[in-house]
């Protein structure tokens, strides 16, 4: 995990590089794909869950 140095190091460079008008967009673009991510990964958890070994072996039952 990269510390508050490399952070500050980071950020000093992506301001270089983007510019200052840039880097809200960016950072909003960031958030908006780690939001559909995480729920994208909730709902596979969530779809997991649904199927735990006992429900699987009651759809297998009630299907026969």
């Amino acid at each position: 995990m990269p510390g508050a140095t490399s952070m500050v190091v980071i950020g000093i460079t992506a301001l270089i590089v983007f510019g200052p008008s840039k880097l809200p967009d960016i950072g909003r673009a960031f958030g908006h794909s780690l939001r559909e991510f995480k729920n994208a990964a909730e709902g596979i958890i969530q779809d997991d869950d649904k199927q735990t070994p006992e429900n699987t072996a009651k759809d297998k039952e009630e299907k026969s």
